[in-house]
């Protein structure tokens, strides 16, 4: 991933959690990624947090949901570096998607919990360019920009995302 911050490489789970990676992979090969930004950084403390990229409602770059893989189902967990998928409802997950900062673990599925018992479907982690993500996660917010829990967590100046490609 070439972002206008510096690079980004990820390692996909693509044997652990299938559906969510193939579909990301759909949105990789068909260049749909390509010119989208991250525009969100959740701040959870001083080096904490995620940053959250995709196509942010643009309905004509988006594919059909793809089926919910709880974490509680794959093995994964959200540690520093998770790739996840952003979504409202289980199932309801298309191109958007976050990565963490330190561990999030509140994102992964707690079935016996209380709250969003489902969690995220995390496919993946960073394994080159943290610290772009990093930068990406300090970027200023606007303190008025964004709509119920993403008031005050959108980026000002949204940092774009040049490409996204497989590499070998």
């Amino acid at each position: 991933m070439t972002t206008s911050e510096g690079p980004i490489t990820l390692a996909l789970e693509k044997d652990r959690a299938p559906l969510t990676t193939a579909n990301f992979l759909r949105y990789v090969d068909q260049k749909r990624l390509d010119g989208v930004t991250f525009y969100r950084a959740m701040k959870l403390g001083a080096d904490a947090g995620l940053i959250q990229g995709g196509p942010h409602g643009e309905v004509k770059r988006l594919l059909p949901p793809v089926k919910h893989e709880p974490t509680s189902q794959t093995g994964l967990s959200h540690v520093d570096g998770t790739i996840s998928l952003a979504r409202f409802a289980p199932g309801s997950a298309t191109a958007d998607f976050f990565i963490t900062v330190g561990p999030v673990l509140s994102l992964d599925a707690n079935p016996t919990g209380t709250g969003d018992t489902a969690g995220f479907a995390a496919f993946g982690h960073v394994v080159e360019g943290m610290d772009v993500v990093k930068r990406i996660l300090a970027a200023p917010t606007s303190p008025t920009a964004g709509v119920g829990v993403m008031k005050g967590q959108m980026i000002a100046a949204p940092v774009k995302i040049l490409t996204v490609r497989r590499v070998k």
